[in-house]
């Protein structure tokens, strides 16, 4: 078989990348060994806000403000074009404090969403933050309301965005890759343990499993998963009206009806499998943050792993020493925000060499040494 790409991986990296190419009219081949949307990109909470919570920008930043754009477009044609809802819902963020300390911090994150980002934010006391949300743990000691944070449905937009592909030519393969074929430093194209796929260009977008790529290339892919684990809790009561959180925690309820919580970040390889442990700290976070919560009941645990590099930020470019070959991933907790900007960022280096989006900083060679 030969493509003009081919894409390794149907997580929201890969899919978003053939979205992209395929609206410029690139033949695009996605090889997964799995399903599209079967790991993370499935099983993320889908939160879409700017990634400035520790008050200053990271390296991530560029990709972060574009792939917000990105997602405000997405909201009306994904649904137009494939009838797929992605649950795209604006509201506020209601972040709690439980001591003096963890105030004066949401309070610095809140100046700098304010200040450079243009966000809506303001201090609030607990009483007026309860105004808000009545049910909140009037325990806190102050908190922060910002505006405009967005949540959806991962799975929903990563499946929108793989028909939406497939619409324009993208083909879909349910294989396993084993290797690179190459012609001296030049990639062009992958081995199936069912055949082979020739290609121009190819994109690595394998999530966690990125690593296992090491000895195809020869160098380090310093890639690790992070396991994380979400609760889809049955509440009664009316719905959260806002996202509330407290510290990497969060909760809120979403389209299907239920209380989305969590999350974890848990070293364990790849294990994914949902766990007590897990479960009975979310629900005691969840419970600080929202007391009502104790009558609530587990509609749904999930557990998924997520990519991470050492110094938690995207590895998105070229592979050195190779031509044409990429690498797009690492977005860790944030791979859903990023995905989209992720995509268009690899289709422009694809087809124009370059990205109007500085991604230096984001290329894999920083690890170099």
């Amino acid at each position: 078989m030969k493509t003009d790409v081919v894409i390794v991986g149907g997580g929201i990296a890969g899919v978003a990348t053939a979205y992209y190419l395929s609206l410029e009219g690139i033949k695009v081949a996605v090889v997964e060994k799995d399903g599209i949307a079967m790991h993370a990109s499935g099983y993320a909470y889908g939160g879409i806000g700017h990634l400035g919570k520790t008050g200053s920008p990271g390296i991530n930043d560029p990709v972060a403000r574009l792939s917000s754009q990105l997602h405000a477009d997405l909201k009306g044609t994904l649904e137009v074009n494939t009838g797929i809802d992605i649950e795209y819902r604006t509201k506020p963020v209601l972040t709690l404090a439980f001591d003096d300390a963890e105030y004066a911090l949401i309070k610095k994150q809140m100046t700098w969403t304010r200040d450079v980002l243009g966000i809506p934010a303001e201090a609030v006391t607990t009483a007026e933050a309860a105004e808000l949300e009545p049910r909140i743990n009037h325990e806190a000691v102050g908190a922060v309301i910002s505006q405009g944070n967005t949540n959806l449905n991962p799975q929903r937009l990563t499946l929108a965005l793989a028909r939406a592909a497939e619409s324009q030519g993208t083909e879909f393969i349910y294989d396993c890759v084993t290797g690179l074929i190459k012609d001296r430093t030049n990639i062009t194209g992958v081995t199936l343990a069912n055949g082979s796929i020739s290609a121009g260009s190819t994109v690595l977008a394998m999530g966690p499993w990125t690593s296992n790529t090491e000895n195809w290339l020869g160098s380090k892919i310093p890639i690790i998963p992070l396991k994380g684990q979400i609760l889809r809790l049955r509440a009664h009561g009316s719905p959260v009206p806002a996202s509330v959180s407290w510290g990497s925690e969060y909760a809120t309820s979403k389209a299907d009806g239920l209380l989305w919580t969590g999350s974890t970040e848990e070293k364990a390889g790849f294990d994914e499998l949902p766990t007590e442990h897990a479960r009975n700290h979310i629900f005691q976070s969840v419970r600080r943050m929202l007391p009502y919560t104790k009558s609530a009941t587990v509609a749904m645990q999930t557990a998924c792993i997520r990519p991470v590099t050492p110094d938690g930020a995207l590895v998105l470019g070229p592979v050195p020493k190779w031509e044409n070959i990429y690498l797009a991933t690492g977005g860790a907790r944030q791979g859903i925000m990023l995905g989209p900007g992720i995509g268009r960022v690899t289709t422009d280096l694809i087809m124009h060499g370059s990205s109007t989006v500085d991604i230096n900083p984001l290329s894999i060679r920083r690890f170099d040494g």
